[in-house]
């Protein structure tokens, strides 16, 4: 980088949190990682663990977007104590940050990441932000566009947004699309709602299920008690918590060991788990995710 800022940080790590599954569409160049938030060029890198290079002017940016004000040593005093799973993923990662994503955005990559792997969702976005979005900058010789708006991918129809490898979801990303661009379901509401009725509300979108509400508004709207479970979270929960049970516990007892035992910043936890169940190599039967 050219000119930059230098923040001082502590308790976080650049890669794992932009690694972990929340976010798809970050380039890496060496240490340095590029893209926009929204349709903001934003360029970092973290040369020493409490250092953060930040292109000229991005400062800002930076802090709100990486959630360095959230305090990871408050938010550990909550979590349970001698629970030794969590305890070795936190510190394979302990500083991983949960992101604020822009709300569209992130809602509607999780409307596609449905039964996928991290890198078929990553080509997916890329793919969207190509087709419908618009050229915002390059960098390194990357073109970055910024996320297709909702009214461009309503009017792209379904057909087009199949043609991205969205398979059936496509339907519910259009259907979704077009609820928003025509005013009909109003995004920004959802932020005066209470959890319960946020989940509820973002549930009524096509294609939207508890798992997709839940991960976009852990990772969007900053509800930080939330706890999607996706396959490698069940996984890990059975294989870390029950694998001594006489009885696998059901899906729904899962969820509620999870929402009574985890705490009130149980999405840390979740994503301190899922990260760590999905590039540590700690189940030795689990598949490769690129």
């Amino acid at each position: 980088m050219d000119a930059t800022d230098t923040l001082v940080v502590e308790d976080f790590n650049l890669a794992a949190t932009l690694n972990s599954g929340q976010v798809f569409h970050w380039h890496r160049e060496g240490e340095m990682f590029f893209n926009l938030v929204g349709d903001q060029p934003l360029i970092v890198s973290q040369p020493t663990p409490d250092r953060l290079d930040v292109h000229a002017g991005g400062a800002d940016l930076a802090r709100r977007y990486l959630a360095l004000d959230h305090d990871l040593n408050k938010i550990r005093r909550t979590l349970p104590k001698g629970d030794k799973p969590l305890r070795q993923a936190l510190k394979f990662a302990p500083g991983l940050r949960i992101l604020r994503q822009p709300h569209w955005e992130c809602l509607a990559s999780f409307i596609t990441s449905s039964l996928k792997q991290v890198s078929h969702i990553r080509q997916i976005s890329l793919t969207l932000r190509s087709k419908f979005g618009t050229k915002i900058a390059t960098i390194e010789g990357v073109d970055l566009f910024s996320y297709p708006t909702p009214e461009a991918l309503a009017n792209a129809g379904e057909s087009a947004l199949r043609a991205c490898g969205l398979g059936y979801r496509a339907k519910f990303l259009q259907q979704t699309a077009a609820l928003i661009a025509d005013g009909a379901f109003d995004l920004n509401a959802v932020a005066e709602l209470e959890d319960a009725a946020a989940l509820e509300k973002l549930c009524e979108l096509p294609g939207v299920g508890p798992k997709i509400a839940q991960c976009s508004l852990l990772f969007a709207w900053e509800r930080l008690g939330m706890f999607p479970i996706d396959v490698w979270i069940e996984r890990a929960l059975r294989e870390l918590y029950f694998a001594k049970a006489r009885r696998q516990p059901s899906s729904k007892a899962l969820r509620d060991f999870a929402w009574k035992h985890f705490g009130p910043y149980r999405g840390y936890a979740q994503q301190w788990l899922f990260h760590h169940a999905r590039t540590s190599g700690i189940f030795s039967r689990s598949r490769k995710d690129g």
